[in-house]
């Protein structure tokens, strides 16, 4: 696969792996009824990025994600056509391979890949068994490939529900549901969660001044700009008109301090040139950290909104942190009404 092409692949499953915040319930639909059809013990949705393997399935392995080397499905999302391996040990490719002459002792293996309307590979549906299958009817890799195309609809249908239309990041909805997910999991593994709050400064003055085409070019490139300092596992979402919210899981206070700081310094920078005018903006910020008092999401996105208030009301084109833990703060108004 060419370098290019790898690239257009990896752009593809980054667009449409934000909208699988876990194994859900129509992937869990999925792969139990690939267990079935299948008649095995494992059935997992797999998507495949650079450098590692996600699982997602009714039944996985007793792991989430593992090295892209490692991974059966690497081989299926190389080719066109269904990929079965009916006996591993038998397979040059896999006859060494630490899954099959280690645990869990892989002997079959059939994936159908997850392709986009685009034609990028993003991972498969797949299926493994312990027992080697001298022989799979061709009735039945059908049907995988049809449930491979029932995963595709669904990140499909998922993306166009909760993407932004003008500035591609999440809506309010989907930036809500997958932070959800995600302040779960830091609560529960008692992991550091951090939020950045931020919204363009004095934006009805852009869109007074230089019509509203120069104000949604704002907001465009504020998104590009951000997508291109995040990790992949970074969530950015449009809360509303110029306000913005990014989760960082894994991160602390400082860390995320310093994220929207570089956030600042970067648009800041920017000149845009709209109608033969060109012209700067700025953008505040506010930013907090989930404690392990914090009551719940609300309450983190709250605290940085907080934050945002008092970095607008001290200047603008500023970053404030907010004081105490996330779940201690409390706005001396509304955030969001004040804040402009």
């Amino acid at each position: 696969m060419t370098s290019a092409r790898e690239d257009e692949r990896i752009a593809a499953l980054q667009a449409l792996k934000t909208f699988e915040p876990a194994a859900d319930e129509p992937f869990r639909r999925v792969t139990r009824i690939g267990k079935t059809l299948l008649a095995v013990p494992v059935c997992h949705v797999s998507l495949i990025g650079a450098n590692t393997q996600w699982l997602r399935s009714e039944q996985t392995l007793a792991i989430s994600e593992c090295p892209r080397h490692l991974s059966f499905c690497t081989y299926t999302i190389e080719i066109d056509e269904p990929l079965v391996v009916p006996d591993a040990l038998l397979d040059a490719r896999f006859a060494q391979h630490p899954f099959v002459v280690g645990a869990p002792f892989v002997r079959y293996y059939i994936g159908a890949q997850l392709r986009t309307r685009d034609g990028h590979n993003i991972g498969a549906l797949c299926g493994i068994d312990t027992v080697p299958r001298p022989q799979t009817h061709p009735e039945i890799v059908a049907g995988l490939q049809d449930l491979a195309q029932i995963v595709i609809d669904e990140l499909e249908l998922r993306r166009i529900a909760t993407s932004d239309s003008l500035t591609s990041a999440l809506t309010r909805r989907g930036f809500i549901d997958l932070a959800e997910h995600a302040f779960a999991r830091a609560h529960r593994d008692g992991r550091p969660l951090a939020c950045i709050v931020l919204d363009v400064d004095h934006f009805k003055r852009v869109n007074d001044a230089h019509g509203h085409a120069a104000g949604d070019e704002v907001l465009r490139r504020l998104v590009q700009i951000a997508k291109a300092e995040l990790r992949e596992c970074d969530r950015i979402g449009r809360l509303g008109g110029e306000e913005f919210a990014v989760l960082l899981p894994e991160v602390g206070a400082g860390d995320a301090l310093a994220v929207a700081e570089r956030f600042r310094c970067r648009i800041e920078g920017q000149f845009f040139s709209i109608g033969g005018e060109t012209f700067a903006v700025t953008i505040s910020a506010g930013v907090a950290e989930a404690s392990a008092g914090s009551l719940d999401l609300a309450h983190l996105i709250a605290a940085a909104d907080g934050a945002l208030y008092r970095a607008k009301h001290g200047g603008r084109n500023r970053v404030a942190l907010a004081d105490g833990s996330a779940s201690g703060w409390q706005p001396a108004s509304d955030p969001v009404a004040a804040a402009g």
